[in-house]
């Protein structure tokens, strides 16, 4: 949702509600976005980490749809093939 720095100014309470609902309230000025209003969330372990503000992760989190403990997220699991072409020569040979 987007809202212009006077509407934001005049309705904070009614916004500030919205961002703890979850909405993501973008603040503009001449019609650009300049910030946003996001809520925290209730819980202390479903901080939001820093590098993901404004993301879609955020939001996931603030709806309730994930949480993060704040430690490294777990990837999968890959283990590689041994063998192949190493790539620093692959790197080497498109060089020419």
């Amino acid at each position: 949702m987007q809202v212009s720095i006077r509407e934001l100014k005049v309705h904070l309470s009614r916004y500030v509600r919205l961002a703890r609902t979850g909405e993501v309230i973008e603040v503009t000025a001449h019609r650009r976005p300049v910030a946003r209003v996001i809520g925290v969330p209730s819980s202390r372990s479903s901080v939001v980490p820093s590098s993901a503000q404004g993301s879609a992760l955020q939001a996931l989190i603030a709806r309730g749809g994930a949480q993060w403990g704040g430690g490294k997220p777990q990837g999968a699991r890959l283990t590689l093939a041994a063998g192949g072409t190493a790539l620093s020569r692959i790197v080497l040979e498109e060089r020419g």
